[in-house]
């Protein structure tokens, strides 16, 4: 299936999502807010590969929303009174919202490889990935309240359990542009790597390392970790003893050793792809 706004190919375990727009600093079109939730759901779904990686052509990761979204009524409600128009715009906004929850709730960690701006809705997009990586031009900006509107596409949610709350506010309040290595500095991002090229290179190599893993380990991990943060500690440890119960595998503990004990790399079962319902 051919997309209009990314290049997709899943190579060694690993899906590579490269945005292809780079004339349009690969802002996102109506056509993007589907697309990438069916491509991400497809690989999850089918178990195509153990993890996902996102990045971006030319000089800028993505500037955000397109303009079209908002001018081509993408997000208008049909003309009618005002309380039914909210409710249809609240409905058009929670779609938007699930195209970046789909890369929450992927079975696959997701790594997001971040070059010039992460600007607008950029930022809900960065912050649903598991771990982002910058090269050293890259900046972060929550642009929507410099075009008077509060960010509405999944920011604030995730923004502040990643970043100190303080630094979500003011990156919020002020729409200022947060650099690299104050990125960094903020827990943002993760590692900060000279140029794009070097940024992508040593993010494929944590790819390929997480690749190597049990997958059935890692997915778990995604999924302790999106649940610790979402609950309290006691209903945390309830559930990861209640994963571990239905879905502990001895077998690839035995494999990880024998292939140690062996000076080989470990082989481990893929996911089970996820059958669609009758």
């Amino acid at each position: 299936m051919g997309h209009s706004c990314f290049n997709l190919t899943i190579e060694n375990g690993i899906a590579h999502l490269r945005f292809s727009r780079p004339d349009k600093f690969n802002s996102f079109t109506p056509e993007f807010w589907s697309e990438l939730p069916e491509a991400v759901n497809k690989v999850s779904n089918n178990a195509e590969a153990r993890v996902i990686v996102l990045s971006a052509e030319g000089k800028h990761f993505t500037a955000g929303m397109d303009i079209s979204v908002f001018m081509d009524g993408a997000l208008d409600a049909p003309p009618t009174n005002r309380e039914v128009a909210a409710e249809a715009f609240r409905f058009n906004v929670k779609t938007l919202q699930d195209t970046f929850s789909a890369l929450e709730n992927a079975r696959q960690p997701i790594l997001a490889a971040i070059q010039g701006g992460a600007v607008g809705a950029g930022v809900d997009l960065v912050s649903a990935c598991d771990c982002r990586y910058a090269s050293s031009d890259a900046f972060f900006c929550i642009q929507e309240t410099a075009i008077g509107m509060t960010a509405d596409v999944g920011t604030f949610p995730r923004l502040a359990k990643i970043i100190s709350e303080g630094w979500a506010r003011q990156m919020a309040y002020t729409a200022e542009r947060v650099s690299a290595q104050k990125a960094k500095e903020i827990g943002l991002v993760n590692e900060v790597y000279e140029t794009p090229e070097e940024l992508l290179e040593n993010v494929m190599k944590i790819a390929a390392r997480i690749a190597s893993h049990s997958p059935l380990a890692i997915t778990g991990c995604k999924k302790m970790i999106t649940y610790a943060r979402d609950h309290n500690t006691q209903d945390a440890l309830d559930y990861i003893a209640l994963w571990n119960a239905a879905m502990f595998r001895t077998d690839d503990i035995k494999e990880s050793y024998i292939a140690k004990s062996e000076k080989r790399e470990p082989v481990f079962d893929d996911l089970t792809p996820i059958k669609k319902p009758l």
